[in-house]
């Protein structure tokens, strides 16, 4: 008996001892990532019920220095969609609705709603038009009060982008209608059954809806970028404009007592996360992007909203879980999971080089002046301010990219890299982007 004691204290030991070398690993790949301005939030990450790190990086509040840990409460952006798609879920499973009726059940009038189902609104397969990609409301009208009537104006009469079911594009209106169904079949408002169905049973005490009003001590104010020089807060977007597609904050902690009850199947029955877990096109389903690792399924989602991304990533069957909320505009949150997940599963990984930044004369950036094309509804404009090389994207911010060597350039906050290319001649023709594990070649049209 002594035999197998002393062999079970050993056992545990050991155990602790690997958790302790993972949760250094995991801590200095974060702490690397937070040096070099390339993650600005809170991490949690677990597997087969033992947390291995839980801590913040940067600050929550830059202008009073407060930093951020694991308590900072965060905008989610679209990690609000698997609430949305689970509460969805919820209701069939009490037969309250069935995700093959149609949107014309619910809204009578809406164009050619008795072609559309829920399960085509749950996968994007809808072909309704994304009401995010209006510009001009998102520019100037995010941060007011909307009602149900003007946000499904900004859609509702836009043509279909394909017939339902034939085609795949992601749409926050799709979600916004879901919200609307869900407030019309529970005869309630979308937040409160959130709350009596997930938020309240599962304690998660951090976690709710109106950002824009939240009083408490632990909000993050959200940064468009943020530096050792400079932090640029971004307004709030408005619940009521991000509703069900993006309106819910949370933390690290309350989205951890989702992922566990996800795998005791204390929400949703065990079929009811198979359907959602189905991949129907595109790698989607009910609100969850599926893919691969080790033989297993993973579930992952991200989301952005201004000032915010976010991104939350499971293995069920090794209950395993990433979270990471940023609160810094960060786009290296894909590639942080990733890495985390070499960490986890022993697989070769990098921590970040920082680049080291060179001048290069005025004249040899003007030869990057111009507009590229990555794809055809995207292109990049090149200029020079404040004699800096500066790349607009189609629709978003411009930032400033540096060289690291000449026709070699990087954007600091951000895992990308741009290499010019040229001719025979010395003429700049395109360049090749690095970003996220792809290697896109962009073609010099002007």
């Amino acid at each position: 008996m002594k035999k197998v004691t002393i062999f079970f204290i050993a056992l545990c030991i050991v155990l602790v001892s690997v958790g302790q070398d993972m949760t250094a690993k995991l801590d200095t790949l974060l702490s690397t990532y937070a040096r070099q301005n390339k993650f600005n939030g809170s991490v949690l990450v677990a597997k087969i019920g033992a947390i291995l790190l839980d801590k913040g990086y940067g600050y929550r509040n830059a202008a009073n220095k407060v930093r951020n840990d694991e308590k900072t409460i965060y905008q989610l952006g679209s990690i609000t969609k698997q609430f949305t798609a689970a509460i969805i879920l919820k209701l069939q499973e009490e037969n309250k609705l069935n995700v093959q009726d149609k949107l014309s059940k619910y809204f009578p009038d809406y164009p050619k709603g008795d072609s559309i189902t829920i399960a085509q609104l749950l996968t994007h397969t809808a072909g309704i038009y994304n009401y995010t990609n209006n510009a001009d409301f998102m520019a100037k009208e995010v941060t007011i009060p909307a009602t149900r009537e003007k946000i499904m104006a900004l859609f509702k009469d836009k043509p279909l982008d394909f017939s339902p079911g034939t085609g795949w594009n992601y749409s926050n209106s799709g979600y916004s209608l879901l919200g609307y169904i869900i407030e019309i079949a529970a005869k309630k408002p979308y937040e409160e059954v959130v709350r009596n169905y997930i938020f309240t049973p599962l304690q998660m005490m951090h976690s709710g809806f109106d950002f824009t009003h939240l009083k408490s001590n632990e909000k993050a104010t959200g940064y468009f970028k943020i530096d050792n020089i400079n932090a640029a807060p971004a307004p709030i977007v408005d619940s009521t404009v991000s509703f069900s597609a993006g309106a819910i904050y949370s933390t690290t902690d309350d989205l951890y007592r989702w992922h566990k009850a996800l795998e005791t199947n204390a929400i949703l029955t065990k079929a009811s996360q198979e359907k959602a877990y189905t991949p129907v096109r595109n790698n989607y389903g009910y609100g969850w992007t599926i893919d691969s690792l080790q033989g297993m399924r993973r579930v992952a989602h991200g989301g952005g909203i201004h000032g915010f991304i976010t991104n939350i990533a499971r293995v069920p069957e090794d209950d395993a879980c990433i979270v990471l909320l940023s609160n810094g505009s960060d786009k290296t949150l894909e590639k942080i999971t990733q890495t985390i997940f070499n960490v986890l599963y022993d697989k070769p990984y990098e921590l970040p080089k920082e680049k080291i930044v060179i001048t290069i004369s005025e004249s040899t950036l003007k030869q990057y002046i111009g507009e590229y094309e990555i794809r055809t509804d995207l292109h990049v404009i090149m200029s020079i301010k404040n004699g800096e090389l500066v790349a607009a994207p189609t629709g978003q911010q411009e930032s400033v990219i540096y060289a690291e060597k000449e026709d070699a350039f990087f954007v600091k906050e951000q895992d990308i890299q741009i290499d010019f290319t040229r001719n025979e001649n010395k003429e700049v023709t395109g360049f090749v982007l690095h970003q996220g594990g792809a290697t896109i070649p962009c073609k010099k049209i002007k």
